[in-house]
């Protein structure tokens, strides 16, 4: 009896996952569906069309501006990946100092508005103009943090004692990086890169302040266009943004998924 009544207890566990997966879920549900809506309202549902869909591809302005952030955000991706990288593995394997480390994490503790305020202070300072490379220069100097954050996690849980065979059986250090170290991280590298990128894609508050007059990202694009007010368009543009997030999640699965294969 008493481990009948254990048992049926255990169901109430999986009550506070269930609130908060529809906490979570339940708004993006909702969204994806009011995307279909024939009206012209965000909130009220008019019946089912695909006619937001075709006005957002029609945009020649949100196009525009979602090849500006992906642009971006791949460049952030790419300086981001390999400095946090290189950093992570100096911080983890040659030195062990705490005033590195914790300039190396600072852009991601501090507050964006203190970052964006610095960065676009340093621009001015330097005689730069704003631009989409300012803006990407901007995205990687924080997006740096977090990965150093994810590699340096997982190199703190890796052996070492294979780079100093490797390094004993003649290898230099490099061949040593790419042949032992890098593919023991390459699952933190992945999942670093992916953080960097979408954070980048979704970054307005340094992309506002280190973007030049005619950079609009696909953040800046949209905040001018709900301060007169959501339409389904935006809603039609979420779903999207949703869907090719899911896609890139699934993709860089697999392909950890393959490298942790022995």
């Amino acid at each position: 009896m008493a481990s009948r009544r254990s048992g049926g207890g255990r169901g109430w566990i999986w009550l506070p996952l269930l609130l908060t997966a529809l906490f979570l879920y339940l708004p993006i549900m909702v969204l994806v569906a009011m995307s279909f809506n024939a009206g012209g309202s965000a909130y009220s549902w008019d019946g089912f069309s695909l006619r937001w869909y075709g006005e957002l591809f029609d945009d020649a302005v949100l196009r525009q501006s979602v090849v500006t952030s992906l642009g971006i955000a791949a460049g952030a991706t790419v300086v981001a990946t390999v400095l946090g990288t290189l950093l992570a593995v100096g911080l983890a394997r040659h030195t062990r100092s705490k005033l590195l480390e914790a300039a190396a994490m600072a852009p991601a503790i501090l507050p964006d508005l203190v970052l964006a305020i610095g960065l676009l202070a340093f621009f001015y300072a330097a005689g730069v103009s704003k631009s989409a490379g300012t803006v990407l220069l901007a995205h990687a100097a924080f997006g740096t943090a977090f990965v150093v954050a994810v590699v340096r996690s997982r190199l703190a849980g890796s052996d070492a004692s294979l780079e100093e065979a490797s390094r004993d059986l003649g290898a230099g250090a490099v061949t040593t990086f790419v042949q032992v170290t890098l593919p023991s991280i390459a699952p933190a590298v992945v999942a670093g890169a992916l953080l960097v990128f979408t954070l980048s894609l979704d970054e307005f508050v340094i992309a506002f302040f280190t973007a030049g007059a005619t950079t609009k990202t696909l953040p800046i694009t949209v905040y001018s266009m709900v301060r007169t007010g959501v339409t389904p368009e935006i809603n039609a543009l979420a779903t999207v943004l949703v869907v090719v997030s899911i896609a890139v999640v699934v993709v860089a699965a697999r392909a950890v998924r393959r490298t942790e294969k022995p």
